[in-house]
């Protein structure tokens, strides 16, 4: 049996899962000959072996071929355990993702398809099964044009080799592939809203299908033991909506041990047993946080006061396995690593991340800005593929309470006309409100870093190299004023249009990039270079206590957490291995702010309840 502690599923686990990792036969279809010729019937032009979920590209797949091939198949032979099949049972394979689209097919019946290389699909693949006894055989087409700039592909690289800031490719399958047996009514979905000023925590539970007859479902929440509900509702239509009163005494009574926050990251834990009667027909695990973000006066809030955001920019690379986790022992080694140098969050950087990493960031502490992998033209086309998956990505990830900030867009990729096109102006404004309306609960920043047409944080990247510069941009009112109105740090205006700011929080969320200088003949790319270690240290300590001191500032973004590839700007290297003494840089990094206020900001939770604050 798995480890439950790495189901690929966090928040809807079930205790009996077949992880599919591991060996499965490959080919490469550079001539795009597979469908016409029927790969999926022909066992023998399987002629190589990858070891899943990692991709082809990498040395962890056994396969390590960066070179152009857009298309690959996979084969996998399955033996299965008959109580995986017994009467009245459904089977369903799931995948986290396959970048860029996927056909499956089962024993030579095609089951799904699937466009979106950062999100989940799942089949019910019941009526292709062979006999109990016989073999399974899943096959696996996954396409993924290197040529594509209309499709989100974040940072790989359609150049061989990668330059820039651009790193070697994802192809195919990177995250977990797996089985489970269910009954044929079973939970399909869940999604946890939590509402701090009223204590209570929502429930939007769906199943697979409205049930032929009545059902139940049995939720029981606890913390560290105590049971907090535990209640049963009736299933209507094939969904249950429920508002979960979890503190009947008040919730300042209660705010260090029930509330979610990186210093005291509570979970909810959250049992949920279908019923059919007295009959129990699914059982799934389940946890939510409880917490409430938002903005006022210039701040970032958390659980209603101020708080100031320090966080590392994440890549989420790994040199032997590109976008895919080595391991989720990994995973969680990221999250300690980014808390070890001082940090209290990190912004994913075009890429959408492992939902284990996720989990590991709920668990230990640790806050998220969740961000779109981004396409680099603009066409209605491009546009469609962008918006689908990013629907798909806050459905998938709304209910992690350690994602506190969405950001669909990042510095005008995929709208490089945006000062001057009222048409990707629209496309901007769209997605603002789209989230905001698949998710009214967080903060969104419509394009990170400059050109912001409609955001609720005003994010600025700047990379000048020393601190004097960085205070006179943003270390009074009039001085932040000027610069968001007058100067283009980043060589792009911060404001598309003029705007009237309604209380956003200002945060500087790319900065530093320091680097080495690079030997002669190294692949290297940084913002700004020191030699020493004691160089470097000195420069991270006036970069960011500069931006520390500016008074109106309500946070930053440090590039970046680890070097990527020839990007050999980060505070530990590629293999994770510190640069400097951790201990020193979180001595710099949780430094206090000049200016954040200790005090439990009352008007926001009036706002709040009125529904004029940002976040819930």
């Amino acid at each position: 049996m798995p480890r439950q502690d790495a189901h690929p599923r966090p928040q809807l686990t079930r205790n009996r899962w077949i992880d599919l990792s591991g060996p499965w036969g490959f080919a490469h279809d550079d001539g795009d000959i597979g469908l016409d010729e029927d790969w999926v019937e022909r066992t023998e032009v399987f002629d190589q072996t990858i070891e899943v979920p990692f991709p082809p590209e990498s040395a962890a797949s056994g396969i390590a071929d960066p070179a152009p091939h857009p298309v690959v198949w996979y084969r996998r032979a399955v033996q299965l355990d008959p109580a995986d099949r017994a009467a009245g049972r459904r089977l369903l394979l799931h995948f986290g993702a396959v970048d860029y689209s996927a056909d499956v097919w089962v024993n030579g019946r095609r089951v799904a398809h699937h466009e979106g290389g950062h999100t989940p699909f799942s089949a019910d693949i019941t009526p292709e099964l062979h006999p109990v006894n016989a073999e399974q055989v899943i096959v696996v087409r996954a396409e993924d044009q290197p040529g594509d700039l209309g499709q989100p592909r974040g940072k790989q690289d359609w150049q061989t080799p990668s330059h820039g800031i651009w790193y070697k490719r994802t192809t195919g399958i990177w995250q977990p592939v797996w089985l489970e047996s269910v009954l044929a009514a079973h939970v399909a979905s869940l999604r946890w809203i939590p509402d701090v000023d009223r204590g209570t925590l929502g429930l939007h539970a769906t199943l697979n299908k409205a049930a032929e007859r009545p059902l139940n479902l049995r939720v029981r929440l606890s913390l560290r033991n105590t049971v907090l509900s535990d209640d049963t509702y009736s299933v209507e239509r094939g969904e249950v909506r429920r508002e979960i009163a979890l503190a009947s005494g008040g919730i300042n009574q209660m705010r260090d041990q029930l509330l979610w926050s990186p210093e005291n990251p509570n979970l909810i834990e959250a049992a949920l047993t279908l019923l059919d009667g007295e009959t129990t027909v699914d059982e799934v695990g389940s946890y939510a946080g409880l917490r409430s973000v938002g903005f006022e006066n210039g701040r970032f809030l958390l659980n209603g006061r101020a708080f100031y955001l320090r966080l590392a920019l994440e890549q989420g690379y790994w040199p032997e396995s590109h976008l895919a986790a080595p391991s989720d022992d990994a995973l969680r080694r990221e999250v300690e690593l980014a808390k070890e140098l001082g940090f209290n969050g990190v912004r994913i950087h075009q890429k959408v991340e492992d939902p284990r990493f996720l989990t590991w960031c709920d668990r230990l502490g640790l806050l998220v800005w969740g961000e779109m992998a981004n396409a680099y033209t603009f066409s209605t086309r491009a546009v469609e593929r962008l918006i689908g998956e990013w629907i798909e990505v806050v459905r998938r990830d709304a209910s992690h309470p350690c994602i506190v900030t969405w950001v669909p867009l990042n510095e005008s990729w995929g709208v490089p006309a945006l000062s001057g096109n009222a048409d990707q102006q629209h496309y901007l404004q769209a997605l603002y409100h789209l989230t905001r309306a698949l998710d009214p609960t967080r903060p969104v920043i419509t394009n990170d870093g400059w050109e912001h047409v409609q955001s609720d944080i005003w994010s600025v990247h700047d990379y000048s190299f020393d601190g004097e510069t960085l205070t006179a941009r943003y270390g009074t009112p009039e001085a932040l004023e000027h610069t968001l109105r007058n100067v283009h740090p980043g060589q792009h205006a911060i404001f598309v249009n003029e705007v009237e700011r309604r209380g956003e929080p200002v945060m500087i969320t790319e900065y530093g990039g320091l680097s080495y200088a690079p030997a002669a003949g190294e692949r290297w790319f940084g913002y700004g270079t020191v030699r020493t270690a004691e160089e470097y240290e000195a420069k991270y300590a006036e970069l960011t206590g500069a931006i520390l001191d500016c008074g109106p500032v309500a946070g930053f973004c440090y590039t970046q957490l680890t070097d990527t590839e020839q990007e050999t700007n980060g505070l530990l290297t590629e293999n994770r291995e510190p640069k400097l003494d951790p201990a020193r840089i979180h001595a710099i990094t949780s430094r206090p702010a000049r200016s954040v206020p200790r005090e439990q900001t009352a008007a926001h939770r009036k706002r709040a309840q009125s529904g004029e604050a940002s976040g819930a």
